[in-house]
């Protein structure tokens, strides 16, 4: 019996059942009182529409669950972000649903909503994926709209992505099944089709109140824009659903006579588990984040049949990369090794740290996988480069450099896993948000921040305590203690992949057994993309 393996599976278990009821919590949206009102109206709420939808049975993955976690407190927070967002297939088509959930704030839209919005519809235009949107939103939520309304990533940014979208041939397909107001009532009409549900859709610029206010004209919001008024008078919409499920159905009826895409062509053969227990994978990764062990041990856990081509494998150990199928499709793997290796010089380097030959190899290893139309998955457990005067006069900044121009500009789809930390540089060269992962995720076990806990911690008590005695005030070592707890207590919480997914720094955080359906299905949505632009690494400082 391993005492370690069982006491870091117990702590990883215990993560994912803190997940489980976190995922839970936040489904409830609004809460059960606000789901049972939309259920006394007739109506489904946003996850019941959603998996009305997609086929029976078939596999999902949702995107940002923990949106807005921990945040607007003061306005009675905002699960999920106020709108579900899950990619699956409706008639065995590959597609993005949108629904706005109208137990939260009546589905009104917050700063994070927004922003949560944006990333639906970039995962659609990266991977010219079908886009559904399930309108029941009341509009800008009014006391933040000076956060929500005017700036560039804001949300007319989604009107300007719903012509985008058209004109780049990818379909959109709206129906409104609540309140659709201002300038949201733009969304469903320029999608390619409309539909409306009778008595409970309604689409207007302007409500009742606002009319009479403005023009002084008394009318009803059925009258003024309900389903009648728009299919039988006005011609907005496209189709009458007399519910929601008709509505959903005859979604998927539009969906079925969909022709065929045009793919990338990734290469994908019969899928094949793979031949070491991926269970495993709750007892290698260590309880402390700090701590040692083998990477490969995870990968093997994750590719078909544990088969893993090894690239350079004796050559800049602390990054493994490599070839490899998961679910059947080809990739190239770059991955984090946290073990302590030794080099033929006979030095000793420190797992999870990027020198200058790992980058070097990883380099080369990306532009490889570009040649060869290989999708690339990046497995974080990085702390950063390796400082030092050693590596400093060795050129880790150029060598650090040349792997994030090839991180950036690589064509082929990227998709990163963060199984572990992910703190500052390492972040970026290991493909971190702002390089454009066509998914990116984290496991319960992941930390996001500059640099550990600890060490941030003590330079931050260290500048804390100079200030205070600055100001004539004695700092003795309980003081200090106590700074030192208050502000690590402080950045935990920063750290922590509940911050970093309620933010969308991250699309989720997952089941580490849940890793290989997002990375086929991510990869299943990028062939629908072909690769047009070049691969050009630009210049490269030697």
């Amino acid at each position: 019996m391993d005492i370690n393996f069982n006491k870091n599976e117990d702590h990883n278990k215990l993560l994912l059942s803190d997940l489980k009821r976190n995922i839970a919590r936040v489904s409830l949206g609004g809460g059960e009182k606000r789901i049972a009102k939309l259920h006394s109206q007739g109506k489904m709420t946003a996850r019941e529409r959603i998996d009305y939808l997609l086929d029976p049975k078939s596999k999902s993955i949702e995107i940002g669950t923990f949106v807005g976690e921990g945040m607007y407190k003061e306005h009675g927070g905002c699960p999920s972000g106020g709108v579900v967002i899950k990619i699956g297939y409706v008639k065995g088509r590959q597609v993005i649903v949108v629904a706005n959930d109208a137990t939260v704030k009546a589905g009104a839209w917050f700063p994070i909503t927004g922003k949560k919005n944006l990333r639906a519809q970039e995962i659609a235009m990266e991977n010219r994926l079908p886009i559904i949107y399930l309108v029941d939103s009341a509009g800008v939520y009014l006391p933040m709209q000076d956060e929500i309304f005017p700036d560039k990533e804001h949300f007319g940014r989604i009107f300007r992505n719903n012509a985008i979208m058209s004109s780049m041939g990818i379909t959109q397909i709206s129906a409104v099944m609540g309140s659709c107001v201002a300038g949201g009532a733009y969304l469903p009409i320029m999608s390619d089709e409309a539909l409306i549900v009778q008595d409970t859709g309604s689409i207007f610029l302007a409500g009742s109140y606002l009319v009479k206010a403005a023009i002084g004209e008394t009318i009803d919001n059925e009258t003024l824009g309900g389903a009648v008024t728009h299919c039988e008078i006005s011609g907005v919409t496209d189709y009458k659903a007399l519910n929601d499920k008709d509505a959903l159905d005859k979604i998927r009826n539009i969906v079925d006579k969909m022709g065929d895409y045009t793919k990338a062509g990734f290469s994908r053969i019969k899928a094949e588990k793979p031949a070491l227990k991926e269970e495993d994978i709750y007892g290698i990764l260590p309880k402390a984040r700090n701590e040692q062990y083998d990477m490969m041990e995870i990968i093997k856990r994750l590719v078909d049949n544990s088969e893993f081509e090894a690239y350079k494998e004796e050559y800049g150990q602390t990054i493994i990369t490599g070839y490899a199928r998961i679910d059947g499709w080809a990739v190239g793997i770059v991955a984090n090794q946290r073990k302590v290796v030794k080099t033929k010089k006979g030095e000793m380097q420190f797992g999870g740290v990027i020198y200058s030959d790992s980058a070097d190899k990883a380099t080369r290893f990306i532009a490889n996988c570009n040649q060869k139309k290989i999708p690339l998955v990046f497995v974080q457990d990085v702390t950063g480069f390796m400082v030092g005067s050693k590596s400093e006069h060795g050129g880790i900044i150029k060598d650090g450099a040349k792997m994030v121009n090839a991180v950036s500009n690589s064509v082929v789809p990227k998709f990163t896993v963060i199984v572990g930390n992910s703190y500052g540089a390492g972040n970026y060269a290991m493909c971190g948000k702002a390089y454009d992962p066509r998914l990116i995720f984290a496991w319960p076990s992941a930390e996001l921040a500059v640099m550990g806990g600890t060490q941030a911690a003590k330079v931050l008590a260290q500048i804390e305590a100079s200030s205070l005695k600055a100001k004539g005030e004695v700092i003795d070592e309980a003081k200090e203690k106590e700074l030192f707890d208050k502000i690590k207590a402080r950045y935990d919480e920063q750290v922590s992949p509940y911050y970093a997914a309620s933010r969308i720094w991250t699309d989720n955080i997952i089941d580490p057994l849940d890793t290989r359906k997002w990375i086929s299905m991510g990869i299943e949505a990028a062939d629908h993309a072909p690769i047009e632009k070049k691969f050009n690494l630009g210049v490269i400082q030697v």
